[in-house]
C-alpha cells in the first residue's frame, strides 16, 4: 500500500457482510453469515456466545489465520494480511505457546527480533496511533514486572503454573505495540481467583497502551468486567444479533461486583443469549 495516507478516524476493524464456509455440498457448514462490525481504536470489544456461534471463525479472519469466502474485513483500512506483515496485530491464543527451551524474557523478547522490516510496512500504510517505536529489551523487562512476573522472567516455561504461562503470553503479544490485539479465551483454563487476577493485569497493561482488543469469552461476567462493548453472537449460522456497550467507570477493579449496574449488564447479556439461543426476534 505504498503512498496510502493514514486518515485519523479511520476504524481499527471493518467487517462488512462477512461469511464463511466450511466444507461442500451437503456437508458444508456456514460458520459465519452476513456478519457487519465497526470497532473505533482504542476500544476493548468481547464476542460472546454459544459454542458454534463463528467467534473464534470471527477472531481468526481478523488476526489473518483464515480469509472469508464472502465480504470484506479491514485492519486499520488494509486487509489482515497486509497488517500482520506489519506487526499490527498481536495474538493471545487459549495455550500460551511458549517456546519451552527458551526462558520467558527470550520468549518475550524475541518477536522483536523478527521480521524486522515491519516497521517499514507501519511507515508506507502511513498509521500511527500512538503505537511508538518497538519496545527496548529493558521496556519488555518492566512490562514482565509490572505483570508479576519480575521473579520469574529467567526461568524456563515449564517452570511455571499456567497462569504464569499466560502472563508471559499476554506480554509478549503487548510487547509487539500491536495497533489490535485478538485474544481467544485466554483465561478459559484457569481457576477463578488466578482469572481475576490476570483481568487485573490485562486492564493494567490495556489502560496504559490502548491498544484495541477484540477478546472471545463464555463468560459474562468476564465480558462485562473487562469490556467497552459486548458483541452477543448466534449460533446456525454463526452472527451479530446485539452489540451492547459497557457504560461502567474505570478502572475497574473487584468493587465493581458489588455494584448494581454491573448486574444489570450481566442480566441483560444473559437475556439476549438465551433469546439468540432460542431464535427469538430482538
Amino acid at each position: 500500500m505504498d503512498g496510502s495516507v493514514y486518515v485519523a478516524d479511520t476504524p481499527a476493524l471493518e467487517l462488512r457482510s462477512v461469511y464463511r464456509v466450511y466444507g461442500f455440498g451437503a456437508s458444508a457448514t456456514q460458520a459465519l453469515d452476513d456478519v457487519d462490525l465497526t470497532v473505533p481504536a482504542g476500544r476493548f470489544v468481547s464476542l460472546i456466545g454459544p459454542s458454534g456461534c463463528g467467534k473464534s471463525t470471527l477472531l481468526r479472519l481478523v488476526a489473518g489465520l483464515e480469509r472469508p469466502d464472502g465480504g470484506e474485513v479491514r485492519v486499520h483500512g488494509v486487509p489482515p494480511e497486509q497488517a500482520c506483515a506489519a506487526k499490527m496485530i498481536g495474538l493471545v491464543p487459549q495455550s500460551p505457546a511458549l517456546l519451552p527451551w527458551l526462558s520467558v524474557v527470550r520468549n518475550v523478547t524475541l518477536p522483536q527480533k523478527i521480521n524486522k522490516g515491519a516497521g517499514r510496512r507501519r511507515e508506507r500504510i502511513a498509521h500511527t496511533v500512538g503505537r511508538g517505536a518497538a519496545p527496548t529489551a529493558s521496556e519488555l523487562r518492566e512490562l514482565l514486572v509490572k505483570a508479576g512476573l519480575g521473579e520469574a522472567m529467567h526461568k524456563l516455561p515449564a517452570q511455571l503454573s499456567g497462569g504464569m504461562q499466560q502472563r508471559a503470553a499476554i506480554v509478549r503479544a503487548f510487547g509487539l505495540r500491536p495497533d489490535v490485539l485478538v485474544m481467544d479465551e485466554p483465561f478459559s483454563a484457569l481457576d477463578e481467583f488466578t482469572r481475576e487476577s490476570l483481568q487485573d493485569q490485562l486492564l493494567d497493561l490495556w489502560d496504559e497502551l490502548k491498544t484495541t482488543v477484540l477478546f472471545v469469552t463464555h463468560s459474562v461476567s468476564e465480558a462485562v468486567r473487562l469490556s467497552d462493548t459486548v458483541v452477543v453472537m448466534a449460533p446456525r449460522p454463526g452472527r451479530i444479533v446485539d452489540v451492547i456497550d459497557v457504560d461502567l467507570p474505570r478502572p475497574r477493579n473487584e468493587q465493581l461486583f458489588a455494584e448494581r449496574r454491573f448486574h444489570e449488564y450481566e442480566d441483560q447479556i444473559r437475556d439476549r443469549l438465551r433469546r439468540a439461543w432460542h431464535g427469538e426476534a430482538a
